[in-house]
């Protein structure tokens, strides 16, 4: 493999100014990540903090007795329990893992951990919080592959109709080992097939929810990297979390209050507010009959959003007290639940969460806290040695091909192989034919009226020859060109799929499927920056 960085705009403008560090989006900020002390300080402010490390690793260490171990995680796991910072990031628990922006930003806390505890020389642990307690499946129950020289979404067939968090969603072991024999097929036979069948076999047999699956992959993949994980929504770390859900239910108000101030301050620069929230929001969730409520306030109750259901506070009191599992967090209080629980060291975000942490800064005010150093994961594209051939055959760019594609530019080389002359000549038809029966039907209506819809049915038939003609030629040029065009449409899929980054749409496992099993770790073996440039990873 080889690394090259490349200069690529940032398509988020918000996202832009934070990596340059520019007003006034810093200043939404608590830290300044191109401060090269920036690090050292946050070190030394979470020194001034108490964190229950005792009982969260005991938590850890039990969630992850259930999938694959190794001597790193261990260490890991020690470290925590003892004095260790963290690097954290999280993402929903997608099928074989969803999209790669999800491996991406795993590589990105592996990385950055092992390179901060390197340079501050103070144990640095890897913490990924699967978000177990969202509720959208449609987001998480599919994958794309690439068929017929475009890409195909394949959703997986068991349908969930409540909105039951991920972690609660169980699925049927012999219709997810079908699904994923189905996509390693979609993928394309390799001499890696067997073994990467066998491996996701072994994680089916041994897991039965979508977070379990996969929590299970993650750690086969990253186990050898002392990387932790945690479902969000465990129900030995709610038990944990009951005092923090408890300051959140008191502090509702000042918590939305402090939000909405921060995103009016934001609007005012000219930017839209990504977090969606009502006045009367307390923040957090409520499982209801195996459902996912949003709560609200109202008329001096706790009341389900869009239900008739209320609670008192003494009676929501006594529902954390008994079952906090029932409670999550929302996109405003996740961020705080994991500042409460982890030494936070640094926090790893995609561009959409960078602008959305912005709006918190006055929520972690609030709670006495600085938000940890936002720091952008790592933006990652795969080049195979295929389509890096087709691109210099093509003559093609590859910060083109990464920022607008290669739509317009097979466009292009269709307009100049056509055969103009034939298509001109044809046109000439077509106008002749129309101004011709012009004159005819009104010859013809002088003669009788009626003849007016034969004269209308008898141009059809000659136009829809005419179409015919056109279609055939261009049929014609096309597979007279198909080569060319299935280079177009290989690197478009490739680079630019449906018009998306790379990340946003390629699973990891057509790559594992393709280059074997140790595919991550030759992609950890890299040495990568984190300075805001583009890494283009040859293969």
């Amino acid at each position: 493999m080889e690394l090259e960085s490349l200069f690529i705009p940032a398509t988020n403008r918000f996202a832009s100014l934070y990596l340059q560090q520019q007003e006034p989006v810093a200043a939404f900020f608590d830290y300044n990540i191109n401060d090269k002390n920036v690090f050292q300080n946050r070190l030394e402010d979470l020194k001034n903090r108490e964190f229950p490390r005792g009982t969260l690793v005991d938590c850890i260490e039990e969630y992850m007795s259930m999938y694959p171990q190794s001597p790193a995680v261990k260490h890991s796991l020690e470290k925590l329990r003892a004095d260790a910072v963290a690097v954290v990031g999280g993402q929903q628990a997608g099928l074989l893992t969803g999209p790669l922006y999800s491996i991406h930003k795993i590589i990105s806390i592996i990385k950055l951990a092992q390179k901060q505890e390197k340079e501050l020389g103070t144990p640095v642990v890897p913490v990924f919080w699967v978000a177990g307690e969202d509720h959208d499946y449609l987001e998480i129950n599919h994958l794309f592959v690439e068929e017929n020289d475009s890409m195909k979404k394949v959703g997986y067939p068991e349908r969930v109709l409540e909105k039951r968090m991920a972690t609660d969603i169980h699925y049927s072991k012999e219709q997810m080992e079908k699904w994923v024999n189905d996509i390693l097929k979609l993928f394309g036979e390799s001499k890696f097939t067997r073994k990467v069948q066998n491996l996701l076999k072994e994680a089916i047999s041994k897991t039965s929810t979508f977070v379990e699956f996969f929590s299970y992959i993650i750690m086969t993949l990253f186990k050898d990297y002392g990387l932790l994980i945690i479902d969000s929504a465990y129900s030995p770390l709610r038990k944990l979390e009951k005092p923090y859900f408890s300051q959140i239910i008191e502090g509702q108000r000042l918590i939305t209050d402090s939000l909405l101030s921060q995103q009016k301050n934001i609007q005012q620069h000219g930017f839209e507010n990504l977090i969606d929230i009502s006045g009367d929001a307390v923040n957090l969730f409520l499982n209801e009959g195996n459902e996912r409520f949003l709560l609200e306030w109202k008329g001096g109750d706790y009341q389900l959003k869009n239900h008739t259901i209320k609670y008192s506070k003494l009676e929501l009191e006594n529902i954390l007290s008994q079952t906090p599992e029932r409670f999550s967090n929302n996109v405003v209080t996740r961020p705080l639940m994991q500042e409460w629980l982890f030494p936070t060291l640094a926090f790893i975000a995609g561009p959409g969460e960078i602008a959305y942490w912005g709006e918190l800064k006055e929520v972690f005010k609030w709670a006495g806290l600085k938000m940890p150093p936002i720091i952008p994961r790592l933006n990652i594209t795969l080049l195979e040695r295929n389509v890096e051939k087709y691109m210099n055959d093509l003559e093609l760019s590859f910060e083109d091909a990464l920022i607008s594609g290669v739509e317009n530019r097979k466009a292009q080389f269709l307009l100049n192989v056509n055969e103009s002359s034939l298509e001109e000549e044809l046109e000439k038809v077509e106008e002749f034919l129309r101004y011709s029966y012009k004159s005819i039907r009104g010859e013809a209506l002088k003669i009788e009226k009626g003849l007016e819809p034969l004269i209308e049915k008898n141009l059809n038939f000659h136009l829809d020859q005419l179409s015919f003609l056109k279609r055939k030629a261009e049929k014609s040029t096309l597979q007279k060109h198909s080569v060319v065009l299935r280079k177009f449409d290989r690197i478009q899929n490739s680079l630019k799929p449906n018009g998306s980054p790379q990340e946003r749409i390629w699973n990891i496992y057509y790559f594992i499927n393709h280059y074997g099993p140790g595919f991550i770790d030759e992609l950890l073996r890299l040495d990568y920056e984190f300075d805001g440039t583009h890494k283009l990873i040859r293969i």
